[in-house]
């Protein structure tokens, strides 16, 4: 059951909104500073006159009834139309331009053909055949989309090279004078790939496709070892994590509206960064300081971070101290300049209660009401470690949870005192819940006000459970009743 209602304008932060210019409302947003080497001028695109599309595509053997043009914004795709059947091909065409970035003409066989759209929308593609359509695609009218292929042919073409390299690398003990070997060549294929890439750049430095492709390169693995000379991998992922963003140029919003910076996003927070709370704060920190003054970015960014790591979303420990850390540095009056003023002030309070009962803290000692009318204080119980066990006595999970806490509780009753708390219900139901269910090993209590433990346990849905150490410390929380004892010898072991 749901007890504290999360904030519903939080789920509105997923809706990025327009990206294709600077929001005028951004005067409020604090910070300086950008990435280096910026190249595109965004005061320049937001004056540029985008024409109207005229996008056909050729490709003999594809089902042309029902394709689809699909764009990007953030994270979200969404449907720009759909073409209609002319011949032998497939046409859009519209009076209002679509937004630049980067498309997919979707085929009801699952084939696919990627654009790059930016100021000239008008384009003619064509190729013998689905399947090679990669390599023979003939792209007139739009040079963004034209190099774009160029660059995938030439992809293409190495395919085969890299994936034989990569699968003698993975084979091949690190350190070795033939693993040095391999990783030379594999850099030798990068360095060809990327001088054909820079060709290409040259021609258009301030180019959609430029700024596309030279955003999605990654760092170069350094040749970090440790004292015995043997390969220091913590410090190769460390330095790569630090220069992951360096060909992304933040100035250009035009971005946003690809695959490549949600990519690049996900893969920063969720696999280059360890998955412990410190240190998806100090990713979260260090990439929203790189943007405190590009507006959609910062949006983008601060929003889905926030969500990521919500309670009850998160598998990582304790994602509730990302979750308060973000909300309360960046959701802030000045920062937040896409929400009302009442949005901002609730994600506040929100993150304020939630803050009182993070793991690593003091679980707050509280006095609730027993069966019998007087006052049970939490720090009364004697037992090494304390589960705070929080229901509702007609929530569905609660009802199949409770036996199994009790079953757990009986191979750990030398070790482990239960104090169950009855939330948003009534003193019956709560007694018969009690009664029916045979809690009397539990310290069982309730407070029909909830003062009691207002700003103490946040509670998002029930059943919720936190563990307190010796030294009554919360030293877990959100636990399932079956991960209770391994986060017991988890605590003690440490």
């Amino acid at each position: 059951m749901r007890f504290l209602l999360l904030f519903a304008a939080l789920l509105t932060f997923a809706a990025c909104g327009d990206t294709s210019t600077a929001s005028s409302s951004t005067a409020s947003v604090a910070g300086t500073g950008s990435t280096a080497n910026s190249t595109i001028d965004p005061g320049a695109l937001a004056d540029r006159r985008l024409e109207s599309p005229d996008i056909r595509i050729s490709i003999p053997g594809v089902p042309l009834p029902g394709a689809l043009l699909i764009g990007q914004v953030g994270e979200q795709q969404y449907r720009a139309g759909e073409f209609t059947v002319n011949g032998n091909g497939i046409v859009f065409k519209q009076a209002e331009p679509l937004k630049t970035g980067h498309y997919y003409a979707y085929f009801s066989d699952g084939a696919a053909v990627q654009l790059l759209i930016d100021q000239d929308q008008t384009m003619r593609l064509s190729a013998p055949n689905a399947a090679t359509a990669v390599t023979t695609m003939t792209v007139k009218g739009n040079e963004d989309t034209r190099r774009l292929y160029e660059s995938l042919a030439f992809e293409a073409g190495q395919q085969e090279e890299f994936r034989a390299v990569g699968e003698a690398i993975r084979t091949t003990a690190p350190g070795t004078d033939a693993y040095n070997e391999l990783q030379s060549q594999r850099n030798a294929l990068i360095d060809v790939r990327e001088a054909f890439q820079d060709r290409l750049f040259a021609q258009a430095p301030d180019a959609l496709f430029t700024s596309y492709k030279r955003a999605g390169r990654n760092p170069r693995l350094i040749d970090a070892r440790n004292a015995d000379g043997s390969l220091d991998e913590k410090a190769q992922v460390a330095a790569f994590r630090a220069d992951f963003w360096d060909g992304v140029d933040f100035n250009d919003v035009r971005l946003l509206n690809t695959p490549v910076i949600f990519n690049k996003l996900k893969r920063y927070m969720t696999e280059l960064t360890p998955q412990n709370a410190d240190a998806i704060k100090a990713s979260a920190d260090d990439l929203l300081g790189r943007v405190l003054d590009q507006p959609d970015y910062y949006k983008f960014f601060a929003n889905w971070i926030t969500l990521q790591y919500e309670p009850g979303k998160t598998t990582v420990m304790d994602g509730a101290a990302i979750h308060v850390h973000m909300i309360q540095n960046y959701f802030t009056r000045e920062r937040a300049f896409w929400a009302d003023s009442m949005t901002v002030f609730g994600l506040q309070q929100r993150a304020d209660q939630m803050a009182h009962s993070l793991v690593g803290q003091k679980g707050p000692d509280i006095t609730v009401p027993g069966l019998d009318g007087s006052p049970k204080r939490l720090y009364d119980l004697k037992k090494p470690y304390i589960a705070v066990f929080m229901y509702n006595p007609e929530c569905e999970h609660c009802i199949e949870q409770t036996p199994k806490l009790i079953q757990a509780h009986q191979g750990l009753k030398n070790e482990l005192d239960v104090y169950a708390i009855a939330l948003d219900t009534e003193a019956d139901k709560w007694r018969n819940f009690v009664r029916q269910y045979g809690l009397s090993q539990f310290t069982n209590v309730y407070d029909p006000t909830n003062r009691s433990i207002f700003k103490t346990y946040y509670v998002d849905n029930t059943p919720e459970l936190y563990l307190l150490g010796p030294d009554r410390t919360i030293v877990s929380k959100n636990l399932k009743v079956e991960q209770l004892a391994q986060a017991i010898k988890l605590a003690k072991s440490k």
